[in-house]
């Protein structure tokens, strides 16, 4: 009897720690799905304008959630987005001169730009439409409430300008 008794209870543990860790999971697709819908900026004419045509290519990892959060920004705002999944993101940053502390999870590229991390959408817009002599910009690391980031924007980010690897201010927002 209380060789049922153990192995009930066993198992009756293991039951507990699958649930704890299927919580833990929907929360954290909670979190992400809430992130994906805050710090957007609604589409207008004005951002159409400046994106009709373009074609945007996302390089990110297979395993990446919030690359996914941002390429649905892309598309929100009207982007035509072609995604590139790889497991070898170093040679992309390499390629781009992209220094590792000007770094984000993704790369995209659009015309002859890079676009470095979740790079708010004002300015993707701003590069297009000034079309500066520059590589591209970033927006380095991963900050709270930026596009297809989860939690609440705290405060203004500052995105950089990138030539041959040299980091500049380019726009707060």
């Amino acid at each position: 009897m209380q060789a049922l008794i153990k192995s009930i209870i066993a198992k009756r543990k293991i039951l507990m720690k699958q649930i704890r860790k299927l919580c833990i999971a929907l929360l954290i697709l909670g979190i992400i799905i809430i992130g994906c819908s805050q710090g957007t900026v609604p589409s207008n004419d004005k951002n159409k304008a400046a994106i009709d045509g373009n074609k945007i290519t996302v390089f990110k990892s297979p395993n990446c959630g919030c690359c996914v959060g941002y390429v649905a920004e892309l598309e929100k705002h009207g982007f035509d987005v072609e995604i590139i999944e790889t497991t070898d993101m170093h040679s992309i940053k390499q390629k781009y001169k992209i220094p590792r502390s000007m770094e984000s999870c993704h790369t995209a590229v659009i015309g002859d730009y890079f676009i470095e991390g979740h790079v708010p959408i004002e300015a993707v817009n701003k590069l297009l439409e000034e079309n500066p002599e520059i590589d591209g910009i970033t927006l380095p690391r991963m900050p709270a409430g930026s596009p297809g980031m989860p939690g609440i924007k705290k405060a203004p980010v500052k995105v950089y300008a990138l030539s041959d690897g040299e980091a500049s201010e380019f726009t707060t927002i």
